[in-house]
């Protein structure tokens, strides 16, 4: 008998008893959509994690910090390992480290008409800002070799304030709008303190007048670029200003000269060190695997270093926790479905005995008959696996639908490699199910079949 002679018979015994058939198909339909919707939701919810930890840093990043503050094993304070050039140069001989970037935080006042903000701008190489992958929505990233340009996060402009303290964020076009940036900040204080003052002191007639403090210089720095999205759509970076680390460091130097630069540590006489020391270090490890080793490697030189690793295996553990509870539920009503596929077979061999009988006289091989039932009840798992799945989209997008709103965009995820194994395991579950009724058909005596009644 041939393989199209067997398919014919298989799919002509379904189509006889169509009820049955429907019924059977329904527990697999069931079954299946349970198993996809359980496994996409702790698939989605994982997905969804990842991508907040890649928002918050990256999974193969590693940030660095001088370790201030520390006590030895006496109890008495470390000395303070800062962040500079020898030490990038170190973390970058360390095994499996792709890129060590310094980060220099500096921060100064941005004053847009009546409107003002302080702004932390943060000045890397180039070739840490490329590898950040910010989504750019004009302009491009602090070029390399050309004075100081700054890029600016999307949510900037909802930072500034009126003098007041009052009114809403204004509109404001960094790459067109002219913006007055101060660098000594504490200048400029002084001088509107010493302004007021004396404003109050001749007001009350003393005659006295007092010399205002020499306001700082005003500067005017181009916008290379701003970040993609609204003024409401937040991610890591929304607030954030970036800078070419050379171009900020030049300008820093060039504003404040001789003095004192804020954030910068001084020696004991109150005098600023000749170098610039880093708030932090930003570095890239080739793969997750690795992350552990440089972040052990890079502590063991006197310096803080953490990661998101420490959080992407609690999440991990949490979601693997989540998938198998939710794949034991839907496995449930998949195990329900076989037992409905098995009791349908065997009743379908009680029903055709004379059939059966009549084949086995007629000379057909036993393991034709056997692979008749075991291709009936591969349809049923077939038809079952690949209707459950199209419900599963269904479910799965209206779930989607209710959650777009929520922290938890795109919960339910549905790869195409469940897709697939979801289906070949329908068929897969309905042969097995369908093993034993066949086996019981391959056993039939072909005398006692054309007796039966």
């Amino acid at each position: 008998m041939t393989f199209l002679d067997l398919f014919k018979m298989s799919l002509d015994n379904l189509l006889r008893r169509k009820l049955r058939t429907v019924l059977t198909v329904l527990g697999v339909i069931i079954g299946t959509a349970s198993i996809v919707v359980m496994l996409s939701l702790g698939l989605g919810l994982k997905r969804s994690s990842l991508k907040q930890i890649e928002q918050y840093g990256g999974i193969t990043t590693v940030n660095v910090y001088a370790s201030e503050g520390q006590l030895d094993e006496k109890g008495q304070q470390k000395e303070v390992k800062r962040l500079d050039d020898k030490l990038v140069t170190q973390i970058a001989q360390i095994p499996h480290v792709e890129l060590v970037s310094p980060v220099l935080q500096i921060d100064m006042m941005a004053r847009f008409g009546k409107y003002q903000s302080i702004i932390s701008v943060k000045g890397m190489t180039g070739e840490a800002l490329r590898k950040m992958n910010l989504k750019i929505e004009k302009g491009e990233l602090p070029p390399e070799g050309s004075p100081l340009e700054l890029f600016f996060g999307n949510q900037v402009q909802n930072n500034f304030y009126t003098s007041r303290g009052n009114g809403t964020a204004p509109a404001i076009d960094f790459m067109k709008d002219q913006i007055f940036y101060i660098l000594d900040t504490e200048s400029y204080y002084q001088s509107q303190n010493t302004q007021i003052q004396g404003n109050g002191e001749m007001a009350a007639g003393s005659g006295e007048s007092v010399k205002p403090a020499a306001p700082p210089k005003k500067y005017q720095f181009p916008a290379s670029g701003v970040l993609a999205g609204g003024p409401e759509e937040y991610n890591n970076n929304s607030f954030e200003v970036y800078a070419d680390l050379e171009a900020l460091k030049a300008q820093v130097k060039k504003a404040f000269k001789k003095k004192a630069i804020p954030g910068q540590p001084t020696n004991k006489k109150g005098k600023p060190y000749k170098e610039l020391f880093y708030n932090s270090l930003y570095v890239r490890v080739e793969d997750m695997k690795y992350v552990e080793e440089v972040q052990k490697a890079i502590k063991a030189l006197g310096v803080e270093a953490n990661s998101n690793i420490e959080w992407l295996r609690q999440t991990q553990e949490q979601m693997k926790t989540i998938q198998m509870a939710m794949g034991g539920i839907g496995a449930v009503s998949l195990f329900v479905a076989a037992i409905g596929i098995a009791n349908t077979m065997m009743m379908s061999i009680y029903e055709r005995t004379k059939e059966i009988g009549i084949l086995k006289v007629l000379g057909c091989e036993l393991s034709d008959i056997r692979k008749m039932f075991l291709m009936e009840a591969g349809f049923i798992g077939f038809a079952g696996g690949f209707t459950g799945l199209l419900l599963s989209f269904c479910i799965s997008a209206i779930i989607n639908m209710v959650a777009k709103n929520s922290a938890y965009q795109g919960i339910s995820y549905i790869p195409l490699w469940l897709v697939a194994m979801a289906q070949i395991f329908s068929v897969l579950m309905g042969m097995i199910a369908g093993l034993m009724p066949a086996l019981r058909a391959m056993s039939l005596s072909p005398l006692m079949a054309l007796r039966n009644e």
